[in-house]
């Protein structure tokens, strides 16, 4: 008697958005935005590629839920006891923290078509301004210093991401930065007398103690503004 041929166990969990959002995430890890397709989805999953298409209408829809569910964590602290400084700082951290776990998320964000009110950051956004409002910014220059930080921040988390996966791909980061500053180091002097100067800095560096320095610089100038009247639109 021929024996039936083994088929693939089918998933004991009903289906759910969150079900297939998570998975999204692990496959994005994993193998990176190009390799998250719908067949790879639902062999994840157990189920049919139709079947993902009752919670979620293609992959840009599950690219940004997927961004949402990595960035929502960052959300939920309590901005209690906090000055506005403090908050932004914390927030902005915890973005950077998670993009550096996830470096397709800088890249992913770049690459999607801007929908109007469904921006993963748009949360993010609301809470930095709420803090700039806290700290007294003229309502004309809300939006800039609300701007530039999330800007700062989705800019350089983004960049130290793709950072990240470049030292990944070719050696350990103390070895990558070796190279660069040996590389900085044999430039032309005429040309490049700060770079070659900074140099040792560079081998030296913290990627998060930099990017809190860098909050800092931003948060200085938006007080020093609001103090001297000096604040534009």
């Amino acid at each position: 008697m021929a024996s039936r041929k083994s088929r693939p166990e089918r998933r004991q969990e009903p289906l759910s958005r969150e079900r297939i959002v998570t998975a999204a995430v692990e496959l994005l890890d994993t193998v990176g935005e190009g390799g998250l397709t719908f067949r790879a989805l639902a062999e994840r999953l157990a189920t049919g590629p139709g079947a993902i298409y009752w919670h979620v209408t293609g992959k840009t829809e599950l690219l940004l839920a997927a961004i949402d569910a990595v960035i929502a964590p960052t959300l939920a602290g309590d901005d209690t006891g906090k000055t506005p400084q403090e908050a932004i700082r914390a927030l902005a951290l915890g973005v950077f923290d998670a993009i550096d776990a996830h470096p397709w998320v800088g890249a992913t964000l770049a690459r999607l078509p801007r929908t109007p009110g469904k921006s993963p950051m748009l949360r993010v956004f609301e809470r930095i301004g709420r803090q700039v409002q806290a700290l007294r910014v003229p309502e004309a220059a809300q939006f800039t210093a609300a701007s530039a930080l999330l800007s700062y921040i989705l800019g350089v988390a983004g960049q130290n991401a793709a950072n990240t996966l470049a030292a990944r791909a070719n050696t350990d980061r103390a070895a990558f930065l070796d190279a660069v500053a040996a590389a900085w180091r044999e430039l032309d002097p005429d040309q490049y007398p700060f770079t070659r100067d900074v140099a040792g800095q560079l081998r030296e560096h913290d990627d998060r103690a930099e990017f809190l320095a860098g909050i800092d610089l931003i948060l200085a100038g938006i007080t020093a503004g609001r103090a001297d009247g000096r604040t534009r639109p």
